[in-house]
């Protein structure tokens, strides 16, 4: 086990992560989730449309893109993008193959660099079902290397079984990208979960298979998670939820590039949740957005942000309980962060939009 304390304080500056001493002291709290003049609405709900599990890039031109599911799990297709910084939206839907909707289940954009040094965009999914298990036999993806403007389907699926996509790629000291995803754990109980790894070598195109187990424990639900590195670029560490009812999140961390993790330990109860996603800025601090899920908040099972020195930002507020998170979010040049999630916005009869909005500085 490596000496926790010192990679979460020193190493990466993360106060919240921190399970010791340091993570006794009272949080800042600041609630910006009434201020709607932050808020941009980028797919309204109706009473009739649901839409669901958006996650975001920021492009090296500057474009955004979101993409996100019909239906809670549904299917996926609904596109949007941003030429402004997040202040207006426009569908994208068409741009991409009618094959991608055959694909369902929290997709995930990343923006990644091959090989050649060129960006490209890709964007994973579930792909044929496992009804029985309650997961996926496959992994599809697509890709635009033209920063965003066309898609294609990759023809060759990613052979692994899985609940979600990957839900987090790092860049590894050797070039290559570290994915990790999560899957259902039959045998020992249906819906159970367990965390695994995969690699590409070639810029996102083609993973290896089968899956590395990463974390799995009997009394731990683990998914969900969140890979970042310390400041001196000498370890990983994955935030990982614990679907267990009432749990903390949960970290693993690795000195050596993803070969082994460490076994879980708690987080500390400001940064429990679900679906954390972050971005650091220039002076090195990090934003982490998630569900909250911090035992006895006032702020639980709202969209949330951490960061530094244990602030919590309340960002937006759900009317239905815990049914918000799996967003995303991006730095700007000027150090803002914007941030999205699916959420049920306003109460009556609207079912859940897709809302971004600014954080304060």
């Amino acid at each position: 086990m490596f000496k926790m304390k010192k990679f979460m304080v020193m190493a990466c500056g993360l106060f919240f992560l921190a399970h010791g001493e340091e993570a006794g002291a009272q949080s800042a709290f600041r609630d910006v989730s009434g201020d709607r003049a932050r808020h941009v609405v980028i797919a309204q709900g109706t009473p009739e449309t649901y839409n669901g599990h958006a996650t975001l890039v920021r492009t090296k031109s500057g474009r955004m893109i979101a993409v996100w599911t019909i239906n809670h799990g549904g299917m996926c297709g609904p596109a949007a993008e941003s030429l402004d910084g997040g202040k207006t939206w426009t569908r994208i839907d068409d741009r991409f193959p009618a094959e991608w909707k055959n694909t369902r289940n929290c997709p995930a954009i990343f923006a990644l660099e091959g090989n050649d040094g060129k960006e490209r965009l890709f964007v994973f999914a579930q792909g044929r079902p496992d009804k029985a298990n309650g997961r996926c036999i496959e992994m599809r993806h697509c890709v635009s290397e033209d920063d965003g403007l066309t898609w294609r389907m990759l023809p060759n699926a990613i052979p692994v079984t899985c609940v979600m996509p990957l839900t987090t790629v790092i860049r590894c000291a050797d070039g290559s990208y570290l994915g990790m995803y999560n899957d259902r754990w039959p045998e020992f109980r249906k819906m159970w979960n367990r965390v695994y790894q995969i690699r590409s070598t070639d810029g996102g195109f083609t993973w290896s298979a089968p899956g590395e187990l990463v974390a799995e424990s009997k009394k731990m639900n683990l998914c969900e998670p969140f890979l970042l590195r310390s400041d001196d670029g000498k370890e990983l560490c994955a935030i990982l939820r614990d679907n267990c009812r009432g749990a903390l999140s949960k970290m693993v961390f690795s000195r050596d590039e993803g070969k082994t993790w460490t076994a879980p330990v708690d987080t500390a109860p400001a940064l429990s949740g679900h679906r954390h996603a972050g971005v650091k800025d220039s002076t090195g601090r990090w934003t982490i957005v998630s569900r909250n899920y911090e035992p006895n908040a006032p702020y639980k099972f709202n969209y949330c942000a951490n960061r530094r020195r244990g602030e919590t930002v309340k960002l937006l507020h759900s009317y239905a309980k815990g049914d918000c998170g799996y967003g995303a979010c991006a730095l700007m040049p000027d150090d803002t962060v914007f941030a999205l999630t699916y959420i049920k916005y306003n109460p009556g009869p609207e079912k859940h939009s897709i809302v971004g909005l600014w954080l304060p500085k």
